[in-house]
């Protein structure tokens, strides 16, 4: 999938992905995501279905699915740098995620976000007060007992 908007450009394909400028953003700069290594940005971008925002073939936005693609996705890692902002970027590039064939039928899409309510309200997203339905473990490290010595 790829779409326009002005000089950028959204687009669906993996072979486009700048990792290093992904990694760095979301390990530097991003509130959910700093400090995160690599690998697990990597090995995250690898298991989803990630959108890419490009400015001439630099990438300047981000956003990934998570998904079984039947019944449930995880938006994700969403972010336009900065100096991209004001553009519509933000707002193209939800839509673009939210529209996309592969996502557009789900029964669920959820996230989680601090500051950016107003913008997903505009595609259907409403918070889930009160839900108990939902339930987490929180991060664990791999010396917790359910790893065993092999690894597993």
């Amino acid at each position: 999938m790829e779409r326009s908007l002005g000089a950028y450009l959204i687009s669906t394909d993996p072979d486009r992905l700048d990792l290093d400028a992904i990694f760095a953003y979301l390990s530097g700069e991003s509130y959910w995501a700093k400090g995160r290594p690599r690998d697990q940005v990597v090995r995250g971008i690898e298991n989803s279905l990630p959108f890419g925002v490009y400015r001439d073939g630099e990438q300047v936005g981000f956003a990934r699915i998570v998904t079984d693609y039947a019944t449930f996705a995880w938006l994700a890692d969403v972010y336009v740098l900065e100096a991209h902002r004001g553009h519509g970027l933000g707002k193209a590039l939800v839509e673009a995620v939210v529209e996309h064939p592969a996502v557009s039928a789900l029964p669920r899409i959820l996230l989680a976000t601090a500051d950016a309510h107003r913008l997903y309200e505009q595609y259907g997203f409403v918070p889930l007060r009160g839900d108990e339905r939902f339930m987490a473990i929180e991060a664990r490290t791999l010396t917790e007992s359910y790893v065993r010595e092999e690894g597993c």
